[in-house]
């Protein structure tokens, strides 16, 4: 076929967001085709959720947005045909597509939280949906990742002042998430948070193996860290609502370590950091679930 695509379904926050584009990408440069970017959740996201914007395009990513002649192009059926032969078609597409291995499929949903390695093989168009929150699904084009996910325009003033603070310092940044892991009770009770106790454990060990640590804190309720966090070692507090999110995970990116919560986004910061001594701490329990995370933290992290 000579309009191979791959389309990537974007949804959810800048965390999540990064993990649908890199695995996107690995595929389309594979196979040498193009990616393309379905971003309708961000039409329909419901005012009720937290509200999420498609930030992607901060970054020096390499993609365009699906147009209405892309998923005919991979042979997928109309999901709008709202007839009853549009609505066959699709049940008996479904039918198909559940005959084939991972690898083959065109329409492909992540299968569950763990590394599918299978789904690097695949060689046609096709649409992804899932999360796929594993370095292992871009590890081989890394660089081209870590590229990629740069800023395209000069930061905020503000931002490159703590970045120079930053660089001057034996800096450790620390990221609490709490927002609707707090407030939503469905939500909370899946992800759960990470207590001050893990916080004060990941500190402790973390001033043991290196001297003088400076920590710079980000959080989405940046007044509750400032009220509950007591920290023994000169501390800032990094987050406002003047910075944005796709800067903040760039300058939690400059840190030398890092102390990270049950989350993508700071998954993100500590992974684009380049530092090859940095020590990275995640915690054990990174859902209330009993999911698999076996293949989410990167082997040289340590959990705790």
């Amino acid at each position: 076929m000579n309009n191979k695509i791959i389309i990537s379904r974007i949804s959810g926050g800048l965390g999540n967001q990064m993990f649908q584009y890199a695995i996107g990408r690995n595929l389309a440069i594979k196979n040498k085709i193009e990616l393309v970017l379905d971003t309708s959740f961000f039409q329909n996201n419901k005012t009720t959720d937290t509200r999420r914007d498609f930030t992607l395009g901060y970054f020096n990513c390499n993609f365009r947005k699906i147009n209405n002649n892309d998923e005919r192009n991979i042979e997928l059926p109309n999901m709008c045909d709202l007839s009853l032969f549009g609505k066959i078609k699709r049940k008996i597409f479904r039918l198909k597509e559940n005959l084939k291995p991972l690898n083959k499929k065109i329409f492909i949903t992540e299968p569950s939280f763990v590394f599918h390695p299978e789904i690097l093989e695949i060689k046609n168009g096709c649409y992804l949906s899932g999360v796929w929150q594993t370095e292992k699904y871009f590890k081989d084009i890394e660089n081209i990742i870590r590229k990629e996910f740069t800023l395209k325009d000069k930061p905020t003033p503000k931002t490159e002042e703590w970045i120079k603070k930053i660089e001057k310092s034996n800096s450790v940044s620390l990221h609490i998430r709490r927002g609707d892991y707090v407030s939503n009770t469905k939500t909370n009770q899946f992800h759960g948070i990470c207590d001050v106790g893990y916080y004060l454990r990941a500190v402790k060990i973390i001033s043991e193996k290196i001297k003088n640590p400076e920590f710079f804190i980000f959080s989405d309720d940046i007044e509750w860290a400032k009220n509950n966090l007591k920290i023994n070692f000169p501390t800032y507090f990094v987050s406002d609502k003047n910075i944005p999110d796709y800067e903040e995970l760039i300058i939690m990116s400059r840190c030398r370590h890092n102390i990270i919560a049950n989350s993508s986004f700071s998954w993100w910061g500590a992974w684009l950091n380049e530092n090859k001594n940095k020590i990275v701490i995640a915690p054990q329990q990174w859902f209330n679930s009993t999911t698999n995370t076996k293949d989410l933290i990167p082997e040289n992290w340590m959990r705790i």
